[in-house]
């Protein structure tokens, strides 16, 4: 509830009518006399006035909560709401491809966190809950509010909170029209020939009245389209050799992406309000998204020669022998939109009683395609050692770069074969017909067989989402010494999410299909050719750049569905169904106790859930393919009660104590309730020769779990707000959370002979499982020698079978400290200065001892402004610690990654031509916006403490107009 009497002085209340107003200027005062008569009319714009906007609402909202307000209807200064959201108070972004996209409130990832546009239940295009945020494009923003404690009218929410978007309604604000125009510049630079750095926004809006302002329309369209360049290194992991205890990597993954981010918004409100009793709003959002481009390098297992100590625990000298990399040309396209409609009607029936009515439906798809196209010095087995090349390299904590390379020329198109260098294809076990020959491998070992048959790989994962929400509820305005209103409500919504976990297989024409006399590689033809594309910066030189996606369009390569080969991509496709009513009351309070002001709301939630889902069981069968016929369902009801308060004392004048009780649960994520599950095998012969299942073992079985009740958590929270000007306060925020449920991976070691959980079935087929050695060398932990054509059988059939189940606990309390200051309090000397500055501090305990996705120990953000005159210089810097993430990994899964601390420092210079003399300028703004400007990198962090992944971005430069009249 918000209370439009809390605020006594007229300095605030000036503020906050001139704030509510949705105008773009903002009341000030000079002198701080009492007389109302005395108040001057000054005109502030900029980040002052948006300051004093989010201040207004803060102040306002009865239970603990921030705000962000646009300077003026599209006029945030990011070019998305993720990256003004990351500095506010209690938050942080987390990046994904160079742009802030993830939120985090309070320690808990997006999916963790209540999303709503306009307090309506926002869906996004993601593997989960969680909204994208960088899907929002900030032209058509006018703000948002996050609201900390919980209240039962919030009918979307989660254990972090809720995020509320919010866009402008045309008969709140003044009419105008808005041009937006940007350049942009990532200072990176592409490595890949076919991409470059350059990009652009545009957008055009309007806000208009009619009929006596009795109708208003409000229409905005923007158009994005952003490069970025990235450079990752990646390593599959370390082994640390027993007699130096030095650490060298197992496997390799270097490369140079380059993508593009195309991005089309459409947004249309329609709003009628004939009197002061009605109004009525139709809205409707569009969006279209599509981020595709290169990832290209190399990725390959790490066979070492010698390696020599130096002077730390990770520092080294060696040598890669036998090396036949992969180089992968990986294209990637990811094609998204969102649709969502919406009716908002409120009536008030009496000087009582209203009622409010809102439906919405919405929708949203995307297909994440991405490929694999393999080449190197020729197919595996076509080459023996001695025609093998090496590598010089030095190691680090930092990771690993190449200092020499020998035997080898990745620059010369007509060194390089189109063809998997590596025996990847044990998958294809079912298609060993298909793939039969009686070429001999160069290399001994015997014929090539469908182990030799994978040069590249096709993944396309498919998502769909449906969302139908319909709220009713009655409101009573009252005038008591306490009660001041009472609202009673239903919500209802309906969900449906979806996922098909599909690939293929690729196969070029040159592969031996048994007639004895086939090439078994060749050149990559001349039509795919493209340039070089530059490794320099990891020592790996200039490669051959080509198009990996164009074979798998015009039919060059031989492509065999994966669907039936491999079990954990049928098992990680699924249907999740959703239900959900609750019911509300809320009583909002202000009375007087002991001559303080207190108010604040109370209130109840009954949340009655439905929830199912339907998928497949992907097991190998003795036809060494998958059968699709084993589907499998569940699901479970439940109802859960919600109780909620919020208690404000007005201790001083204009200082207040805030305190907020409540239960909250967020639902389960979408990838741990699926029906769907699988029994994996891993072809490695270094892992089918482990003994002992608790250090390595290639069996594994996981099943999701769609009985899950939600994550739950008890919630206290308590702080201290004071207010001494219109942009100015400082707060002091401690919050605790008993987390009573927490969902946690179980397991169960089971004997893949003889699985008690699954009526002892025998899951070990010898002619599938076991693997012939490709060449001679050392294998498995004792590294026993094995000459090629040697058949393995595995060491031992023990493993472990996964699933989710609910009974985890844990607690988490966090102290939250902000100050926004502008310094002419201080001196008039430094009259348009100020900062905006905040640090987060947060303990996060369960009883495991894992990590609660999302959350950092401590952030800390800044913003240091400049602004008269129309002339606006600001600096803005978040910096948060490590913290525990999860994202897509391998055959389009979700995985754990533990993200290194990072501190990123962004700026923007402004000028305003309103204030300026120049009249027919008048409405013109022009900035100028750098972000990453310390080129901060982006590393997870393995448990041996060594970097696992970092990604290089570079700063982005933007230069934007932005014309209002």
């Amino acid at each position: 509830m918000k209370h439009s009497t809390l605020f006594k002085p007229a300095l605030l209340s000036l503020a906050v009518a001139a704030a509510t107003a949705g105008s773009g200027t903002v009341l000030a005062q000079e002198s701080k006399a009492q007389d109302n008569s005395n108040v001057e009319e000054v005109m502030v714009t900029g980040i002052r006035a948006s300051l004093m906007r989010a201040q207004s609402m803060k102040m306002e909202n009865t239970s603990i909560s921030e705000a962000l307000a646009a300077e003026d209807i599209g006029k945030l200064p990011d070019s998305s709401i993720a990256e003004s959201l990351a500095r506010l108070p209690g938050l942080a972004g987390e990046r994904r491809g160079g742009r802030v996209s993830g939120i985090s409130v309070r320690g808990f990832k997006e999916d963790f966190v209540g999303t709503t546009l306009n307090g309506r239940e926002l869906l996004g295009i993601g593997d989960n809950r969680g909204a994208e945020y960088d899907l929002y494009p900030s032209e058509i923003m006018s703000g948002a509010v996050i609201y900390k404690s919980a209240e039962a009218k919030l009918t979307t929410t989660g254990i972090g909170g809720t995020v509320d978007l919010r866009t402008a309604r045309p008969l709140d604000v003044s009419p105008t029209v808005t041009i937006n125009g940007s350049y942009e510049l990532n200072s990176q630079g592409s490595d890949n020939p076919e991409f470059d750095d350059n990009g652009s926004r545009y957008a055009i809006g309007f806000s208009q009245k009619f009929a006596d302002d009795t109708i208003g329309l409000a229409m905005a369209y923007a158009s994005t389209e952003s490069p970025t360049n990235q450079r990752k290194y990646g390593v599959w992991g370390y082994s640390e050799d027993e007699d130096s205890g030095r650490f060298a990597p197992t496997g390799l993954d270097i490369m140079a992406i380059s993508s593009v981010l195309e991005r089309d918004t459409v947004s249309a409100i329609f709003q009628y309000r004939p009197n002061e009793d009605l109004d009525i709003v139709i809205d409707a959002l569009d969006i279209d998204y599509k981020d595709y481009g290169v990832i290209r390098g190399f990725i390959e297992p790490f066979s070492i020669g010698t390696i020599t100590p130096g002077s730390g625990t990770f520092d080294a000298t060696g040598t890669q022998v036998n090396a036949n990399p992969v180089l992968r040309t990986d294209p990637k396209e990811i094609l998204g939109d969102l649709q969502t409609v919406g009716l908002n009607l409120k009536y008030k029936l009496n000087d009582v009683w209203s009622i409010h009515l809102d439906v919405a439906d919405s929708e949203s798809s995307k297909t994440d395609t991405r490929g694999e196209s393999y080449a190197g010095l020729g197919r595996s087995g076509s080459l023996t050692n001695s025609q093998l090349g090496s590598r010089d390299f030095v190691m680090s904590q930092g990771g690993v770069f190449f200092t020499g390379i020998s035997g080898m020329d990745f620059s010369d198109f007509d060194a390089i074969k189109l063809t998997g260098p590596q025996g990847w294809g044990g998958s294809l076990a079912a298609e060993a017909d298909v793939f039969a020959s009686n070429v001999q491998k160069a290399a001994g070992g015997g014929v090539y067989t469908y182990e030799n048959a994978q040069d590249g790989f096709l993944n396309s994962g498919r998502f769909d989402e449906t969302l139908t929400t319909a709220k009713f509820e009655v409101a009573a305005t009252l005038d008591t010494n306490f009660l001041t209103g009472v609202t009673l409500g239903a919500y209802y919504s309906d969900r449906e999410k979806s996922k098909v976990n599909d690939g293929f297989f690729a196969t070029s024409p040159t592969y031996p299909y048994g007639n004895g006399t086939g090439v078994v590689d060749e050149v990559i033809p001349e039509k795919y050719r493209l340039g070089l594309a530059d490794l320099t910066w990891a020592g790996l030189g200039m490669v051959v750049a080509y198009d990996g996606y164009a074979p798998y369009k015009d039919g060059y390569y031989y492509q065999t569905s994966a669907a039936t080969l491999e079990p954990d991509r049928l098992g990680d496709t699924y249907i999740i169904n959703e239900k959900v009513t609750t019911f509300y009351v809320q009583g909002d309070f202000n009375t007087e106790v002991n001559g303080f002001n207190v108010f604040g709301n109370a209130g109840l939630q009954v949340v009655d859930t439905d929830q199912s889902s339907s998928g497949y069981i992907g097991l190998v069968d003795e036809t060494f393919s998958v059968d699709p016929n084993r589907t499998a369902e569940g699901g479970a009801s439940y109802t859960k009660v919600l109780p909620s308060l919020n208690l404000s004392v007005e201790v001083a004048e204009s200082q207040f104590v805030r305190f907020g009780a409540s239960k909250t649960i967020s639902r389960a994520r979408i990838d741990q309730m699926k029906a769907s599950g699988f029994v994996k095998y891993d072809q490695n012969i270094d892992i089918l020769l482990s003994e002992d299942y608790t250090a390595e073992t290639p069996w594994s079985k996981f099943q999701g779990a769609p009985t899950l009740r939600p994550f739950e958590s008890n919630n206290l929270d308590l702080a201290y707000e004071k207010y001494f000007a219109e942009d100015g306060y400082v707060s002091v925020s401690y919050f605790y959370k008993d987390l009573v449920n927490w969902t946690r991976e179980g397991q169960t070691v089971i004997d893949f002979t003889n699985d008690a959980t699954n009526g002892g079935a025998n899951y070990y087929i010898p002619a599938f499982h076991d693997k012939t050695v490709q060449t001679d060398g050392t294998y498995g932990p004792n590294d026993v020698f094995l000459t090629a054509g040697t058949v393995v059988a595995p060491a031992q059939f023990q493993g472990y079978s996964s699933s989710f189940e609910d009974g985890l606990k844990g607690k988490v309390d966090g102290w939250e400290l902000t100050a926004n200051v502008p310094l002419n309090l201080v001196s008039d000397m430094l009259d348009g200065f100020g900062f905006a500055a905040s640090g987060s501090f947060i303990d996060a305990k369960l009883d495991d001892g894992s990590a609660i996705p999302g959350q950092s120990d401590e952030v800390y953000s800044l913003t240091v402004y400049y602004a008269v005159n129309g002339f606006e210089v600001r600096v803005a810097g978040t910096d948060r610690s490590d913290f525990l993430t999860y994202q897509r990994g391998g055959s389009n899964k979700i995985e754990n990654a533990n993200r290194k601390g990072v501190q990123l420092i962004d700026a923007q210079i402004s000028y305003d031509f309103s204030e300026s003399s120049i009249t027919y300028l008048n409405g013109l703004r022009v900035s100028l916006q750098g972000t990453n400007l310390t080129d901060e990198d982006e590393e997870d962090v393995g448990e041996d403490g060594i970097v696992s992944a970092r990604r290089e971005f570079g700063p982005t430069y933007m230069v934007n107009v932005n014309y209002s009249f």
